[in-house]
């Protein structure tokens, strides 16, 4: 009975011992620094992944609206004064860069538009604004994929750390019982659990994120295309 009573009292009493709020207070300092850091990695990762979801949202619904006011017929000197000339998105800047090309080539006294070089400089417009705006809307996209592969790692460390807190533990009060044990492993588990919840989510955000991006990417060198060929037309009936 007597048996009974101690297994019950030390189950609650590591019930209590083992919250999420006492498993950090009651961890070494390099625990608590592991923990720390892999929380801050993890809000970072919510911040980057609802900021790219938004954008990703933000920009295809801006192409669509930019693709409907391109092929709705309008003159593209109008569209480029509404949209290009101060563009608000990465199709509009595209168009804007390859227009704004073609109507200073266009200006030259005597300039050939078909044989003057002004559709390598065209093509050199756009591929250089569809980098830098890639490069702009993949900013941060990297941490996702630094965090994913790091960030159980980290939480392997903490892990270890725990383990060894434990072993000293046992080896200074010469006592294997479990409240002595139970602590340090605990603190081990939690640390690998934060890392495991912080590197999951960045991962899987990084490859969706990674798609989307690439997609939006061809989007953009599709239209790119498209509208150098339509260029070269006009360059060609100018003549």
């Amino acid at each position: 009975m007597d048996r009974a009573v101690d297994a019950a009292n030390l189950g609650v009493s590591a019930a209590g011992d083992l919250s999420v709020w006492a498993l950090f207070m009651n961890a070494s300092l390099v625990v608590k620094l592991v923990m720390l850091g892999l929380l801050l990695c993890s809000i970072m990762v919510w911040a980057i992944i609802i900021d790219k979801f938004v954008t990703i949202r933000r920009i295809n619904r801006a192409a669509s609206g930019f693709e409907d006011r391109f092929w709705s017929g309008g003159s593209l000197d109008d569209l480029y004064e509404s949209d290009g000339a101060k563009p608000v998105s990465p199709m509009a800047a595209v168009f804007g860069a390859a227009m704004g090309e073609w109507r200073r080539s266009a200006r030259i006294p005597g300039v050939d538009l078909v044989r003057g070089g002004v559709k390598e400089r065209v093509d050199r417009a756009i591929g250089i604004t569809i980098t830098r705006e890639m490069d702009r809307l993949r900013r941060w996209v990297i941490f996702l994929a630094t965090v994913g592969p790091v960030a159980p790692f980290v939480g392997l460390f903490g892990t270890v750390w725990g383990i060894m807190h434990s072993f000293s533990s046992i080896a200074a009060e010469h006592n294997t019982n479990l409240s002595v044990v139970a602590p340090g492993i605990s603190e081990a588990l939690f640390a690998t659990a934060i890392g495991l919840l912080t590197a999951i989510p960045a991962y899987v955000a990084y490859n969706v994120i990674s798609n989307s991006m690439d997609l939006f990417e061809d989007r953009l060198e599709g239209f790119g295309t498209e509208f150098a060929a339509i260029l070269s037309r006009q360059s060609e009936e100018r003549v």
